[in-house]
């Protein structure tokens, strides 16, 4: 299903089609789910969630397990496109359906689905996710919430026309550890922010590297059609799936697709920040020979620093925010004693206001004020309910309540813009690496790179770089034919 509205003869056809199949519903399920009851709207004591898994394997597999811990949510449907992966889910799951093909699934089922988790591959998140909320389902989306930013802006638009309940899979969004950060915030204890330190350790896969040039059998369990996606046709290659699929352009966003979802959202969150209006990069260079730096444009660079800054909101000031991936690490602060842990060694946060500073691990864990021995004697009032059932189950309650009946701690207005934010960043990375040829003052043939040691201005609004056009085709990216 394209990344658009759905027209309203499609409606009308989808309306026919349903009243056509409703008849069949009671024979899959003793409880019928509550659309068929009593319409979009209808709530009953006793109603159970039907949720289809795409994605049903790796990560998909413990997101259905916490669904299931609901006792009214039931994991109805399964769909993956790799049955080594599926295994598990199959097995917890015996009587869902299984399908290799989340289209068909949606089509011949879609009537006894109430809401979809996707836990798919980065590139193919938006359309999977569209597909379900166009038929009024509530979607739970793996982290990042897209592969590209048009994407993000079309999916939180989306969700906000269809009336659907939504989250994204970044956990640490409804801990304590943010709540508490936030309080401190709202409290003035560190003052005004004005720069923010995020880093990770990630990769742990192989990036900086040349697409293999030796092709392999495709395993028997596995559809490499449907898993490419939207995806350029390639030949497949050992490794790719299920994992090593993250260091690459075409499917995966990175360590910091992978990564900042987890760490950026906690300062996002309490600085309450919106689009970032300029980005900077520099990254790790691979080099295949004295003095000579690797160009694989296909390929995630091993390491990089980002640079985003935001402007004031609000009466707040602007911030200067840094991702450091590949291991690189800022300075550590000098009210941390030597011995102390920076974030949780090789991720974290570090918030610095006129005031003070404060500082977090993965997920928004282990809050801490610096220096540290302030944690525990700073009291201020709580500002901000936290979500003791955690965020698996704050979905499916809100699911089960309604849209716009509960808050949810990472819902598309939430997710879509931090996304957004995130792969600002991999705009830059890439852009960083545009080549152009020249001809010098001698007529040699030379090769520069226009990206780099520049500054991209950001249109928020408007999903533009205005300042260097060559930037703007990672936006938005094209589809494989069938998948637009």
């Amino acid at each position: 299903m394209p990344i658009s509205d759905s027209t309203s003869k499609d409606k009308s056809q989808s309306r026919k089609q349903f009243l056509k199949n409703v008849g069949l519903a009671g024979a899959a399920f003793t409880i019928l789910p509550r659309h068929v009851l009593g319409g979009p709207g209808y709530i009953a004591p006793s109603d159970t969630l039907y949720i289809a898994g795409i994605g049903a394997g790796g990560k998909g597999t413990s997101n259905l397990a916490n669904f299931a811990e609901h006792p009214n949510a039931k994991i109805a449907f399964l769909c993956d496109v790799d049955d080594r992966m599926a295994t598990r889910s199959r097995e917890s799951y015996p009587e869902a359906p299984y399908f290799k093909d989340y289209r068909e699934m949606l089509d011949k089922e879609h009537q006894n689905i109430d809401a979809v988790c996707v836990s798919t591959p980065d590139h193919n998140h938006a359309v999977q996710t569209m597909a379900a909320i166009q038929l009024g389902k509530h979607v739970f989306v793996e982290k990042p919430l897209t592969h590209d930013i048009y994407e993000a802006r079309m999916l939180t638009e989306a969700a906000e026309k269809y009336k659907v309940v939504t989250q994204m899979g970044n956990q640490g969004a409804s801990g304590d550890g943010v709540r508490q950060l936030i309080d401190w915030c709202r409290a003035g204890v560190i003052g005004d922010v004005h720069e923010v330190w995020v880093w990770t350790d990630r990769p742990v896969w192989p990036q900086g590297i040349p697409w293999p040039e030796k092709s392999s059998p495709v395993p028997d369990e596995l559809s490499w059609d449907l898993w490419l996606g939207t995806a350029p046709y390639k030949e497949y290659v050992d490794g790719l799936a299920p994992f090593n699929w993250r260091g690459w352009w075409n499917y995966g966003t990175g360590a910091l697709g992978d990564m900042a979802c987890h760490l950026m959202e906690a300062p996002f969150t309490v600085l309450e920040l919106g689009y970032p209006e300029q980005v900077e990069c520099s990254v790790g260079s691979v080099f295949t020979g004295p003095f000579q730096r690797g160009y694989f444009p296909d390929s995630c660079p091993p390491s990089s620093h980002i640079v985003l800054r935001f402007p004031e909101m609000g009466g707040k000031s602007a911030v200067k925010m840094h991702w450091m991936d590949g291991g690189i690490q800022p300075e550590r602060p000098e009210e941390l004693g030597p011995n102390e842990v920076m974030g949780d060694g090789g991720n974290g946060v570090l918030m610095i206001g006129d005031k003070g500073k404060m500082m977090c691990s993965t997920y928004g864990q282990n809050p801490r004020l610096l220096p540290t021995s302030l944690t525990e004697t700073t009291e201020v009032p709580q500002t901000i309910d936290r979500v003791p059932e955690g965020h698996y189950q704050q979905w499916v309650k809100g699911c089960l309540a309604g849209y716009g009946n509960m808050k949810m701690s990472s819902s598309f207005d939430v997710a879509g813009p931090l996304t957004e934010s995130i792969l600002m960043g991999n705009l830059a990375i890439r852009s960083y690496d545009i080549q152009e040829r020249y001809t010098n003052e001698n007529g040699e043939e030379r090769t520069r790179y226009p990206g780099r040691n520049i500054q991209l201005l950001w249109d928020g609004p408007n999903m533009r770089i205005t300042n260097f056009e060559p930037a703007n085709q990672f936006v938005k990216r094209e589809y494989r034919e069938g998948w637009g």
